[in-house]
């Protein structure tokens, strides 16, 4: 056999060379940050463009909130109606001529972890255009995909054994997010308790280095800062009796959101109907931002806002309402996107409304120091990882280690909540399906 065809189709091994793994390692930590660099520049470039602000930088010190509100209400419903074409002409096109999409998490189960490039690559482009020109949705499943792709292409032409590949794809996920937020540790951990449900050495130092070189490369484009700027907040008794309080507040909250976001998910169109739902439903959103420039992008704007205590209880309970409601319908209008940006805002601004009412009772604690805790607690509960919560909200924000007290309590509360949500609503469910049978019947 010449030494082309070995190339072109690698022996699966059951045990990989050690070097193969470290090679495979160092290039998926190096693809992933170049992707997610290159990811965050584009989003950068496009926000820019579409809004008229900082021109001249892709990276600069004005935020994507402060560039959209100095925009003109009429140029938001512009933007909003062109990512609505965009979002609906570029998935429709995408479901049918590209090849069929693999999730990372059936990419993670697979016996054949390889992700189709092409489709992958415009699914995650498609993504960060939709969300750089407004959608509601989280743009970190595109670096994370990309990162993941990239790693199985690499561990299928190393010629890694299955279960090493799995772990290489999970590793490329974790990457892109630790490349794209700056998070290294957070991506590590996402990887660990997310994709792998496993802390063993084989999984953590390729994890670990993967995200931490990815890290390093993202930030020679990005720079080494971190997503939000938050004051100094100052724990007290008040916050932590909140955290154990309202704890599962979180988890109930977080349990109906997924619950919406799967549905809504579920009854997406991927027909000639997928353009006509999109357009029509960011023409409607780019109406609601001529009031609420706040709605717009993945959430970051609002969020930073709550860090920061710069929201009135009725502003954060309107935006609340809205940005679930509009994530909703982008995901049933058949938007794709990540939900861990906008689950960080939910948790944010209803902790914003929680803590705003017990502070009437209970004064001392700041509302930005509810925000922290219950954004952890929401999104912790919201996506079922709540170690990755804890550790890419401490990241995301660089609060003090003091606040690992009240986050844990409320994490603990939601997670309890979360799950007695999922055993005991269906069951609910089907008990009063059945008397209102029986009632029917009856009549």
């Amino acid at each position: 056999m010449s030494v082309k065809s070995i190339t072109s189709a690698p022996v699966r091994r059951e045990r990989s060379p050690l070097q193969a793994l470290v090679v495979v390692t160092l290039l998926t930590g190096l693809g992933a940050g170049l992707g997610g660099m290159l990811l965050a520049l584009l989003l950068h470039g496009i926000q820019h463009l579409a809004f008229g602000y900082s021109a001249a930088h892709l990276v600069s010190s004005e935020s994507f909130l402060q560039g959209v509100s100095g925009a003109s209400p009429e140029r938001r419903v512009i933007v909003l109606t062109i990512c609505g074409l965009v979002a609906g002409l570029g998935w429709w096109l995408l479901y049918r001529f590209g090849k069929p999409l693999v999730s990372i998490r059936q990419a993670v189960k697979s016996d054949d972890p390889r992700m189709p490039m092409l489709s992958t690559t415009v699914h995650a482009v498609l993504q960060i255009v939709t969300v750089a020109l407004g959608s509601p949705l989280g743009r970190e499943v595109a670096p994370r995909e990309i990162g993941s792709a990239l790693a199985g292409w690499l561990s299928r032409r190393a010629g890694l054994s299955v279960a090493d590949s799995r772990v290489m794809v999970a590793c490329g996920a974790g990457a892109g997010l630790a490349a794209v937020y700056n998070v290294p540790l957070g991506g590590a951990v996402f990887v660990l308790e997310v994709l792998l449900g496993t802390f063993g050495w084989k999984a953590l130092v390729p994890a670990v280095a993967t995200s931490a070189v990815a890290a390093l490369v993202a930030q020679a484009g990005l720079g080494n800062e971190h997503q939000y700027l938050v004051p100094s907040l100052t724990l007290n008794a008040s916050l932590v009796v909140w955290a154990v309080v309202c704890g599962p507040v979180f988890g109930v909250a977080a349990w109906a959101f997924t619950a919406l976001t799967k549905h809504a998910r579920a009854q997406a169109p991927k027909d000639w109907r997928l353009p006509v739902l999109s357009l029509l439903n960011f023409a409607i959103i780019g109406v609601l931002a001529m009031h609420f420039p706040q709605l717009l992008g993945n959430g970051k704007g609002p969020a930073g806002l709550a860090f920061d205590g710069g929201l009135s209880l009725s502003l954060a309970a309107m935006l609340l309402v809205l940005k679930v409601v509009i994530t909703a319908s982008s995901l049933r209008a058949g938007a794709e996107g990540g939900l861990l940006t906008p689950g960080l805002a939910n948790g944010a601004l209803l902790a914003i409304v929680l803590g705003g009412l017990w502070s009437m009772l209970w004064p001392g604690a700041s509302l930005g120091a509810f925000a922290i805790v219950g954004a952890a607690a929401f999104l912790a509960a919201s996506m079922q990882m709540p170690i990755t919560a804890v550790v890419l909200v401490f990241e995301f924000t660089r609060v003090s280690h003091d606040f690992l007290i009240p986050v844990l309590f409320a994490v603990g509360g939601a997670m309890l909540a979360y799950q007695a949500c999922v055993k005991w609503v269906p069951a609910l469910q089907a008990s009063l399906g059945l008397s209102w049978s029986g009632a029917s019947k009856a009549r």
